[in-house]
């Protein structure tokens, strides 16, 4: 266990620059830095972000510790700014009319002489206990991996790695199938049609109900900017809790399991009710999450693997 290390008893004592640990993150650094500049362009998140992590980086060790205990999470949001460089839609035609037909038919709701997909039937009858729940497990579907991992950073540092590794994965094959087939959400179909339009924001859609709810806009800001408006299938919304729950149970935490259970369902159900999912979107997340566990267990097996998670390990403990 890390915890044991001579690296991780080193506690409170202020040793922050070791060149070994320094070249590499200065390094990573000046390489994001010179990719937002050329390519992404900058704005004043990334100024939030490199501060944040420079921040944690020079304060203490042990906040040294956590930023690079938390580096495939990063990595991950970088990779989701940067789909920004080169949308989906200008890689493979955008699927508008196809997800909405194909989920009417596997879950369509007869309703009068009408049959309805999942998210016309919720348009239709929304009250304010499903927007506060509905708004209330959105919010969850980040800080709660989040939180999760700041847990296993003082309990088992190994495990966090891992859990981050499987994370990034994921979210990788996501992105990869976005690029495949990207598609528009419900609420897309709802407002604009059959109609492609490559320059809308984002849309909280019934998020925006939940807004209304608690009197801040919380998100109409966070769905502005929003990178991609056609990444609908595989929904990661759905991915992100089966990960988190799979390694609930892989540390034995019947409790947390429980929650990270209850958030799935609490999740998927925002993701239908709040327009933004298909339920085909979210099987397809499901299939991701269990696909990506599957080919994690199956890496971590191997010796190289092994050598090379401890190696991070030791370096990210400073």
């Amino acid at each position: 266990m890390i915890s044991n290390s001579p690296n991780f008893q080193k506690g409170f004592k202020f040793n922050r620059f070791r060149k070994e640990e320094v070249t590499p993150t200065l390094i990573a650094l000046v390489v994001y830095i010179g990719w937002l500049f050329l390519f992404v362009g900058i704005r004043n998140d990334h100024l939030y972000f490199i501060a944040f992590f420079l921040t944690m980086y020079l304060l203490h060790p042990i906040s040294r510790r956590m930023i690079l205990s938390f580096a495939f999470f990063l990595l991950f949001w970088i990779i989701y700014d940067s789909m920004r460089v080169i949308p989906n839609y200008d890689i493979n035609p955008v699927h508008i009319v196809e997800p909405y037909n194909l989920e009417k038919a596997f879950f369509g709701i007869q309703c009068d002489d009408r049959i309805l997909t999942p998210n016309e039937y919720y348009a239709e009858n929304t009250n304010s206990i499903k927007d506060l729940l509905a708004g209330f497990f959105y919010l969850t579907w980040v800080p709660l991996p989040v939180f999760y991992g700041m847990w296993l950073f003082f309990k088992d540092r190994p495990m966090l790695i891992k859990f981050s590794i499987a994370f990034l994965m994921t979210n990788i094959i996501g992105f990869v199938i976005y690029y495949m087939y990207p598609a528009a959400p419900p609420w897309y179909i709802m407002l604009h049609g059959n109609i492609e339009n490559f320059n809308i924001p984002g849309n909280a859609a019934n998020l925006m109900r939940f807004d209304a709810l608690i009197g801040s806009p919380i998100f109409e800001n966070m769905y502005n900017k929003n990178a991609n408006v056609f990444a609908a299938i595989p929904s990661l919304h759905a991915a992100y809790p089966i990960i988190l729950f799979y390694f609930g149970l892989k540390k034995k935490y019947k409790w947390l399991s429980v929650i990270f259970f209850i958030d799935v369902i609490g999740i998927w159900f925002a993701a239908v009710y709040s327009l933004h999912h298909y339920i085909i979107d979210l099987i397809l997340g499901g299939f991701c999450a269990i696909f990506a566990i599957f080919a994690f267990e199956l890496v971590s097996r191997r010796d190289k693997f092994q050598e090379l998670l401890n190696r991070f390990i030791n370096y990210s403990a400073g």
